[in-house]
């Protein structure tokens, strides 16, 4: 990929550790990570994980070296900069810290399509963290033997980064090197940076590739056809797309190339916060698989059942577990090119309907804009539902401009013609606090009938502050769901409301700066009878 010589990289690991074990299963790391005591066996099987005061990313701690090939193609809006200088001493200093320690090595491939995956090596300080990556990415055929990796992952939590020294704003630091595809995280043992940095990189290299990175779940239906599920957290990504009547390809990142779909990951990384068995029991089911890795999940302390509804360590608890745990899963991990995209969003002004059919132009306006809505006390200081616009799903992870993404989206849905849909997995009849969640069960019939054809021959009402496309009626859900401001007690306090997402849509693309007129064209506006 960069013609880096990865393997000297390893052998210089390799020196600096006191001893390194490589390719352990999972029943060894489980071993290693209860025996150290790093984690705690649950009543099923699974190993229990504190990441301590890390319980998510570290966004702000996050570079990437500024060099003659990301000088003019990474996003440096949405990027902090590393000079080559401070990431080589940075480097330097990670295999001084490996000094006297031992270490697990994970040799794991990304990306189920053969022909547009790379090899990664994984170097980690504690066993769980070694399978928690082992169970999310694809674990090497060849088991070590002949294995040459073109990425470099060096993960250590006990590493504290100098400001002066590194030019980081922490002791934390997630440092990629695009031009070597090295990837340096210390400070942190939240394990979601692992899996996040690989997806960093594939966003930066897959579109010189031709490939479309995507923040996304995808699955396949009995009659062959994929869908797509673009969504930030807490919108239903992986409860949608982990259906047990559809096969799952993977639930987060993928790649669309000109061949179809193919997963880049080997795993599913599911937030459990208020998991139930009954409304997510393929999700619940994994968690009680050996092997299965949970994050800051509290245990009861005499049975070492998950509480999945205590969320007092934080409300980003995760299981992360092999796809081959499920019992319904595209084996191959790829599938055809999609005929259906999907974006989801929790829009907590209650405004949204709960299912909206898009033009292309549409699709990717709110594919650019990537909305959905946090809920008051989710976050201090969160009194009211606060709008999250994060571009492409995804900005966090998006190396390039969103203009990227966006034309090759664009492109795509042009080429294959598929079906685009707004879901909304938020709340109806007022905003968060007065409203009610819409129901799992209405957004999977809703979801289906889009899914199946049913919804291409039902009459669909023309919204007018948004100008999508609304079934009137689907049988087997209640049609008052359909049309948001009728289940507004106070319809003009709807109106204010709507108005005001509006305005947040608007100021939020201007910004933005991307997208063509049909696409700026294809975005809300209030109407002039209400002004």
């Amino acid at each position: 990929m960069t013609g880096f010589d990865h393997t000297g990289l390893a052998q210089s690991v390799a020196k600096s550790a006191r001893g390194v074990s490589h390719n352990e299963i999972a029943p060894a790391l489980v071993t290693g990570a209860l025996w150290r005591g790093e984690v705690e066996l649950t009543a099923h099987g699974a190993v229990s994980a504190s990441t301590g005061s890390f319980t998510g990313r570290s966004p702000k701690d996050k570079y990437i070296v500024r060099d003659a090939l990301t000088e003019n193609d990474v996003w440096w809006d949405n990027a902090a900069a590393m000079t080559p200088a401070q990431f080589d001493t940075l480097l330097e200093d990670f295999l001084r810290g490996y000094e006297g320690k031992n270490l697990h090595a994970q040799d794991l491939v990304a990306g189920a399509d053969p022909r547009h995956q790379f090899p990664v090596k994984v170097f980690t300080e504690t066993a769980w963290h070694a399978l928690f990556i082992r169970n999310l990415l694809i674990p090497a055929a060849s088991n070590g033997q002949g294995f040459v990796p073109e990425v470099t992952i060096l993960h250590q939590p006990s590493f504290r980064a100098d400001p002066v020294r590194h030019g980081t704003r922490s002791e934390t630091v997630i440092a990629l090197d695009f031009s070597r595809n090295i990837v340096l995280i210390g400070g942190t043992a939240y394990a979601g940076e692992i899996k996040k940095s690989v997806f960093s990189l594939f966003n930066f290299h897959a579109p010189a590739r031709g490939v479309l990175p995507m923040h996304c779940s995808a699955n396949i239906g009995h009659d062959g056809r994929t869908a797509l599920f673009f969504g930030l957290s807490g919108t239903g990504k992986t409860t949608l797309s982990t259906d047990p009547e559809r096969q799952l390809i993977g639930d987060d990142e993928h790649g669309w190339s000109e061949d179809g779909i193919f997963n880049l990951e080997g795993g599913c990384y599911a937030k459990t916060a208020n998991l139930s068995r009954k409304a997510e029991p393929e999700i619940f089911g994994a968690t009680e698989s050996f092997g299965t890795v949970i994050e800051n999940v509290v245990l009861d302390p005499v049975t070492k059942v998950p509480d999945f509804n205590d969320l007092s360590m934080t409300e980003n608890t995760r299981a992360a577990y092999p796809l081959a745990t499920l019992a319904n899963v595209a084996r191959s991990g790829m599938g055809a090119e999609p005929s259906h995209v999907v974006l989801l969003t929790a829009d907590a002004f209650g405004v949204l309907p709960p299912i909206a059919r898009l033009t292309p132009a549409q699709a990717i306006y709110h594919f650019l804009s990537g909305y959905t809505a946090k809920v008051a006390g989710t976050e201090r200081g969160v009194t009211e539902p606060k709008a999250t616009f994060s571009t492409c799903f995804g900005a966090p992870f998006m190396s390039r401009h969103p203009s990227v993404y966006g034309g090759m989206l664009e492109d795509r849905l042009k080429a294959g013609g598929a079906s685009c849909w707004l879901v909304n997995t938020g709340w109806f009849g007022g905003a968060y606090g007065t409203g009610s969640r819409i129901a799992i069960a209405a957004t999977r019939r809703l979801l289906n009938a889009a899914l199946s054809g049913e919804l291409d021959g039902v009459e669909m009402r023309r919204d007018s502050v948004f100008g999508f496309e609304v079934p009137v009626a689907v049988s087997g859900v209640d049609a008052a769901l359909l049309d948001p401001r009728s289940g507004w007690a106070d319809k003009d306090a709807y109106d204010a409301q709507a108005r005001r997402l509006v305005d947040l849509f608007v100021a939020n693309f201007e910004n933005l700066g991307a997208g063509d007129g049909d696409v700026v064209d294809a975005g809300p506006r209030w109407p002039i009878a209400a002004e």
